[in-house]
């Protein structure tokens, strides 16, 4: 009978990840914790985002053509129900256009205030995330620091009997910490850098609107070229 080799044990990732965690100490436990926090975080803000509809404008830029063209109710009509800061912005500056005990001052101001409150809805908890893209590293770096003490501590202790495993081995699982703080941190903060931009495009789109709610159509010609520049020489 043919002989047949043994085979090798499967390895067990999970044990192995798990093996890591407890090399890690108490730094990567915190990290891990972090990191559910800002993936909880990060889960919330998608689901706002998506639940306000920061991404649809065609709405809004019907109901500025209309209010324009003079279809005030039916340029109110056309962001109504709407929840994202423009359509809400612009419906609230069309609203008080459309009432005549109310001064266009009165308007502005309370336009600026929905606007202000509707943008720091979406900036809410987007510093959350830079606190732990910020500190994960150097939560990390504290880790390694720790670690490296220890396995400088083991090598004393050793005397000239030193195992070059006691230092690669303390060396390794100190490092561990670095490793782990970089990984929670690079997506928190690209994640996080996203979040702010798409912020602050929804605002500029939401101040381009509202302006052009209270500012005539300079650009669209009410006569002809000719009759334009005979004007402007008078």
């Amino acid at each position: 009978m043919e002989s047949q080799t043994p085979l090798a044990p499967a390895t067990d990732s999970t044990g192995g990840a798990f093996d890591l965690v407890i090399a890690g100490g108490p730094v990567v436990w915190l990290l891990i914790a972090m990191s559910v926090l800002a993936l909880t975080v990060i889960i919330y803000k998608f689901a706002q985002f998506g639940m306000t509809g920061i991404w649809r404008t065609g709405h809004v830029e019907k109901a500025v053509k209309l209010f324009r063209d003079g279809n005030r109710r039916e340029a109110l009509a056309a962001v109504q129900g709407a929840k994202d800061p423009a359509s809400l912005t612009v419906a609230t500056a069309i609203r008080g256009s459309l009432r005549s005990d109310v001064s266009e001052a009165a308007v502005r101001e309370e336009v600026e205030r929905v606007a202000t409150a509707e943008i720091n809805g979406l900036k809410s908890h987007i510093g959350l995330l830079e606190i732990i893209g910020s500190l994960a590293p150097l939560l990390g770096l504290l880790g390694t620091v720790l670690g490296m003490i220890q396995a400088f501590r083991a090598m004393e202790a050793a005397g000239r009997n030193v195992d070059p495993a006691i230092l690669s081995g303390g060396i390794w699982a100190a490092l561990l910490t670095t490793a782990a703080g970089l990984i929670v941190a690079i997506p928190v903060v690209a994640i996080a850098s996203w979040f702010e931009r798409t912020i602050l495009q929804v605002a500029r789109r939401t101040e381009d609107s509202v302006t052009r709610i209270f500012t005539p159509d300079l650009t669209r010609r009410t006569e002809s070229p000719a009759d334009e520049i005979r004007a402007a020489s008078l």
